[in-house]
């Protein structure tokens, strides 16, 4: 019975917040690799395309994530068999304000043997004993080859060029702002899966694709299964199969919107505690009210071990505090395991970090203000 009437309270307080406050995922963009004149990859037998796929995909995940969560807009970079460049595919989710974004594909080798599925976020390699160049790379450059089918792309991409490994050089410098929770889509798309359709489960990478270095929200590249392998492609080619993995798909968007949303609850829950009671206001008949909130909050805040900070971006390396891009500031770096989280402005009250957050934000405009607590920093209202 408490836990049901948490549940509904959770579920209370995070719908309010998205109306107030604008903190719950109310966006979701879902992009079909591929299109129109760029049919992706290609079966063995010339019959089945990459495109045809990834739309059908789509459009069943549109469809679930309608019905399922009805306060959420569903956005399709594409709803019909057209080119759309790549640029314009993060550009649509961009424009929109997604709080989310999904690309979806197919898998191909030139081999038969490879199979499975795998989701890509936005980095370097994901396995530190292997150089991303040589690791991976077939993939990265058959899903950002699509560029060279557009009109002057040396242009639109900054001379970026999919078949040449230095091109990716610029990539591993990014720093990805939503690398957490992008990585914890993924890590719930990878479990979701399991069980499938498509059996093998190839793990979450950390890849350069361009279709997610453009996108400013938490994205992922998922590859449901490879073309090339028959046993995967006789999975894909049926329409009920198809749909399975769009339902899988929509458990993970459903537990990853609970999480989201759930987040802005706990946050509220703990910054807000019940009140203690007042001194008599004989006590300090002059002391204005903010000032002792403030003076209360900083005590509480050193005796907890609780501090508020901006985090500027997170990565799968750790930079030198002294690097050049933090601008001057000397960053509080949080290790989760999985990525370095780096934080400046850090303050004993959520006030004074929230005025830290509007002068930095001019410098790291995907900053955002978090809570540090022991060696944890989650996101703050």
């Amino acid at each position: 019975m408490k836990r049901t009437i948490y549940l509904f309270l959770a579920a209370f307080v995070a719908c309010f917040s998205a109306g107030a406050q604008n903190l719950s995922l109310s966006t979701v963009v879902i992009d079909p690799g591929h299109g129109g004149t760029d049919p992706g990859a290609v079966s063995r037998d010339g019959k089945t395309y990459e495109k045809t796929l990834t739309l059908d995909i789509a459009k069943m995940l549109s469809d679930k994530i309608k019905a399922e969560c009805p306060g959420v807009k569903v956005i399709l970079t594409r709803d019909k068999d057209k080119t759309v460049a790549l640029n314009d595919r993060a550009a649509i989710a961009n424009r929109v304000n997604a709080d989310l974004f999904i690309s979806i594909h197919i898998n191909s080798t030139v081999k038969s043997s490879p199979n499975g599925y795998s989701v890509h976020v936005l980095g370097k390699s994901s396995k530190k004993d292997r150089d991303l160049f040589a690791y991976n790379m077939d993939v990265c450059k058959r899903e950002n080859s699509v560029i060279l089918l557009e009109d002057d792309y040396t242009t639109t991409y900054q001379g970026f060029d999919p078949s040449d490994p230095e091109s990716f050089i610029f990539m591993q410098l990014m720093q990805n702002s939503n690398l957490e929770q992008s990585l914890d889509f993924a890590q719930m798309i990878s479990e979701s899966l399991k069980g499938g359709p498509i059996g093998a489960n190839r793990g979450v990478w950390q890849d350069p694709f361009l279709v997610l270095w453009k996108t400013s929200m938490p994205a992922v590249l998922v590859e449901l299964g490879f073309i090339s392998n028959s046993t995967d492609l006789e999975a894909l080619k049926k329409s009920s199969e198809r749909d399975k993995l769009a339902a899988r798909l929509c458990k993970a968007f459903k537990k990853y919107k609970t999480k989201y949303d759930g987040s802005v609850a706990l946050d509220v829950e703990v910054e807000a505690p019940a009140a203690k009671p007042a001194d008599k206001p004989a006590d300090k008949p002059t002391e204005k009210p903010e000032v002792k909130q403030e003076e209360k909050a900083k005590s509480e805040a050193a005796a907890s071990g609780v501090r508020y900070g901006v985090q500027i971006f997170a990565g799968s390396r750790k930079i030198d505090p002294r690097d050049r891009s933090f601008l001057g500031y000397t960053p509080v770096i949080i290790d989760t395991g999985k990525l370095f989280k780096y934080i400046i402005g850090v303050e004993p009250s959520i006030e004074k970090a929230r005025e830290q957050l509007t002068v930095i934000k001019e410098k790291y405009p995907d900053a955002f203000l978090v809570k540090i607590e022991g060696e944890t920093a989650v996101r703050a209202k």
